[in-house]
């Protein structure tokens, strides 16, 4: 029938299909209040963080409730893999705000080694273990300052414990901090049992997300290296945005504009995706002639609209400049006529 149809053309499942907060994972009734959910739990997300002006296209849609869907999932770790620019680190935010996940980024600095990043991630170990909170540890390619960093995410991801990561008295301190709740919870009060408690609650509630590029070998090397990468996440793949999502993110920047007539808007907007579609295409042609790559990625689409911004406010600027100056100069001209003509007046007088 009918809705059949209609559900299996928008085929997506989520945990906030009904509703923030609702929990119950079923389908989504269709796009238009799926994006009516989104744009609230930005709007949230908006009120407390660093505001993001993010465009809720199908694509965009699909990868939030993707991510969503590996954060609500017990252990569930995520393997981003987009060229840069793509939105990877901006809807996993959201997707962990939805999950009320803690974002947590390191902040690279000089200095910054293995010991400081131990610390950080001790600091979530206690936060999700000993605090029962939910955390979302965010790491991109940017952050691997130094490839024994995946070490202990590769560590972390196959079993759950990085190797002293806390000094004997911190992890003894730790161990008591869980100890009355593992005796309500009917097992036995040891050390070891204790331990193993806070592991696995900090495996329960410290998610690991990571975002990487394809572009180059880097990544492939990486997942050689360190398979728990690849093995123990789930890999959610960030492709080229198509024309429709193209078209409706240059609408959205567009529409804010006043320098644009309301009757070219639209055209407007299909040029720029016609544009940044036709360099990707000479990009492929590109490759074939001259073996030679020439990335184009959505953050040069939204820089390519932001340069036509720029530009068109300018231009209108100094037209608006020149119409100005060529107004006052007329009426100076009509002011000099009058009173030329008021002398000559006089001098017949």
């Amino acid at each position: 029938d009918l809705e059949a149809e209609k559900l299996q053309e928008f085929n997506i499942h989520c945990h906030f299909a009904a509703g923030l907060g609702s929990g119950r994972y079923q389908p989504a009734k269709d796009g238009a209040s799926l994006k009516t959910v989104l744009e609230e739990a930005l709007a949230n997300y908006n009120e407390v963080n660093a505001v993001m002006d993010l465009v809720l296209f199908h694509d965009a849609m699909e990868h939030i409730c993707r991510i969503n869907r590996i954060l609500e999932s017990p252990r569930g770790n995520a393997l981003l893999v987009g060229v840069g620019g793509s939105g990877k680190q901006s809807l996993s935010r959201l997707a962990a705000s939805i999950a009320g996940l803690e974002c947590f980024q390191i902040a690279l600095s000089k200095g910054y080694g293995l010991n400081e990043l131990k610390v950080d991630l001790g600091k979530c170990f206690v936060k999700a273990g000993q605090k029962n909170q939910g955390v979302m540890f965010l790491m991109t390619d940017a952050h691997v300052a130094d490839e024994k960093f995946l070490v202990l995410i590769n560590d972390f991801l196959a079993s759950g414990q990085i190797a002293d990561l806390f000094p004997d008295d911190q992890r003894m301190e730790l161990t008591d901090s869980v100890r009355g709740e593992v005796r309500s919870s009917g097992l036995l009060d040891t050390n070891d049992a204790c331990w193993e408690f806070f592991i696995e609650r900090v495996r329960r509630l410290l998610k690991v997300v990571l975002c990487f590029s394809p572009v180059g070998n880097t990544l492939r090397l990486r997942a050689r290296k360190f398979p728990a990468l690849v093995n123990c996440t789930t890999i959610d793949w960030f492709h080229d945005w198509p024309r429709e999502a193209l078209i409706s993110v240059s609408r959205s920047f567009i529409q804010e504009s006043e320098s644009v007539p309301a009757a070219l808007k639209n055209s407007v907007s299909e040029f720029m995706a016609q544009v940044h579609t036709s360099v990707n295409q000479m990009s492929q042609i590109y490759l074939q002639n001259e073996r030679r790559y020439n990335y184009t990625t959505p953050k040069s689409f939204l820089e390519q609209i932001s340069l036509y911004k720029s530009l068109l406010e300018k231009k209108t600027s100094e037209l608006q400049g020149n119409m100005d100056r060529m107004e006052n100069g007329l009426t100076k001209l009509q002011s000099t006529a009058a009173q030329v003509d008021d002398l000559k007046e006089k001098l017949k007088a």
